[in-house]
C-alpha cells in the first residue's frame, strides 16, 4: 500500500525557514514517471502547487514561490523534502505531500503549519 506522511515542527517564527519531510512507502521515489509535490492551502483559500521533484531529481518551482523554495530528497530514506525560507504569517498553511502519477489519488494526510511570533 502506498502511504505518504508529512512531519515537521507545527510552528514556526517570521524570518525562520519551514522545514517538513514526506515519508513514503509502499512505492520507490525514484519511480519512473513518478514526481513528487508539495502543496498547501492557507485558511479560506485554495490549494497552491509549490514545488516538484522528478524521479531523475530534477526540481520545477512555483514563479511566486521559487526565490525561497527548495525541494530535494533522500533516496535511502525513501523521503522528499521542502524548506520555505523567510516566512511571514502569509505562510500560514495545510501544507500537503502528493504523488503526480496522473492519478492525483496519493495524498499525505497534511500537516498544519502557523507562522507565528
Amino acid at each position: 500500500q502506498v502511504q505518504l506522511q508529512e512531519s515537521g515542527p507545527g510552528l514556526v517564527k517570521p524570518s525562520q525557514t519551514l522545514s517538513l519531510t514526506c515519508t513514503v512507502s509502499g512505492v520507490s521515489i525514484t519511480t519512473r514517471y513518478h514526481a513528487w509535490s508539495w502543496l498547501r492551502q492557507p485558511p479560506g483559500k485554495g490549494l497552491e502547487w509549490m514545488g516538484v521533484i522528478g524521479d531523475d531529481g530534477r526540481t520545477w518551482y512555483s514563479p511566486s514561490l521559487k526565490s525561497r523554495t527548495s525541494v530535494s530528497r533522500d533516496t535511502s530514506k525513501n523521503q522528499f523534502s521542502l524548506q520555505l525560507s523567510s516566512v511571514t504569517p502569509e505562510d500560514t498553511a495545510v501544507y500537503y505531500c502528493a504523488i503526480d502519477d496522473g492519478s492525483g489519488d496519493y495524498w499525505g494526510q497534511g500537516t498544519q503549519v502557523t507562522v507565528s511570533s
